[in-house]
């Protein structure tokens, strides 16, 4: 498990909306419209991505599932393959006693308007484990050291330690990758900023002279590099493809123009079936390869 020392959180702009859903904050459970609950798993996972994308259940089923899909980066995909494999047995443990962990987690991120997938972080970070306790004093499920929990208001004196309470430490760790997002604007660097701090993020985005992280990776630290590529691991692993936490700014904006093609495409097809008077034909597309 990764057990290593935050920075201190920075207050940056909001994030973006990623998700459709209400929240009941008092419980800590997520409240779904009922207008919601019945919308195709597809169309979700879609409108989840980018809440732009909110008149999609107009298509057809096989129009939806024929939709681009994300595709793994082929500068993490050997590494995904080979660290799900090796972990498989800790990570479906995992999984098995996620489930009330997770409810709580997708609450809170959707209050906060961020992707539920950075639940996967905790996975990562502690094994989902409120007692884990690093050798340099981050605890709890997010391993949060004392500064950075003080600074996002989580109450640490002596034994009464908040950075163990899964719901209050989800609120500081969701207030720290909103800000870090507000910073970035991009998840991976989020999620690498988490690890090591923004400073070496920052660093290494002027060493680089880019902000992509395939790019600027080899100017951070080997753990924070590797921390990283086991998110993305760890998200493939429970959700069995990637989402917008695994894409960088720019795979994240042409995978967007993707979906704004392809589905344009259909209503033309729709359109021109409608005045022929014959039955949907489906085309497929999908995400050309994004280059570094």
């Amino acid at each position: 498990m990764l057990k290593r020392k935050l920075a201190r959180a920075g207050l940056f702009a909001n994030g973006l909306v990623f998700f459709i859903a209400t929240v009941n904050g008092r419980n800590d459970q997520v409240h779904v419209d009922s207008a919601v609950a019945g919308v195709d798993p597809i169309v979700r996972q879609i409108q989840a991505f980018d809440s732009s994308f909110a008149d999609l259940d107009d298509f057809p089923s096989d129009i939806l599932a024929n939709a681009p899909k994300i595709r793994l980066s082929p500068y993490v995909a050997k590494f995904v393959r080979d660290y799900n494999r090796k972990n498989d047995d800790v990570l479906q443990s995992i999984k098995d006693r996620s489930a009330s962990h997770f409810v709580l987690m997708d609450s809170v991120f959707t209050k906060y308007r961020l992707p539920i997938e950075l639940k996967y972080l905790a996975v990562v970070e502690s094994e989902l484990d409120n007692t884990a306790r690093s050798c340099v004093g981050a605890v709890g499920p997010w391993q949060l050291m004392p500064s950075t929990a003080r600074d996002l208001s989580l109450k640490v004196r002596g034994k009464y330690d908040e950075r163990r309470s899964y719901s209050k430490s989800t609120v500081a760790a969701a207030k720290y990758l909103r800000d870090l997002y507000g910073q970035f604007g991009d998840w991976l660097l989020v999620i690498a900023a988490y690890n090591s701090g923004p400073g070496k993020v920052l660093y290494a985005i002027k060493m680089s002279g880019s902000r992509n992280f395939w790019t600027l990776q080899k100017y951070l630290p080997a753990e924070t590099r590797g921390h990283v590529k086991r998110f993305i691991a760890t998200h493939y692993y429970f959700e069995g493809e990637g989402g917008v936490t695994t894409l960088t700014k720019r795979e994240t904006l042409a995978y967007k123009n993707a979906l704004n093609d392809y589905f344009a495409e259909q209503r033309e097809v729709i359109e021109k079936n409608k005045l022929s008077g014959t039955d949907v034909v489906t085309t497929t597309t999908d995400m050309n390869e994004v280059k570094k």
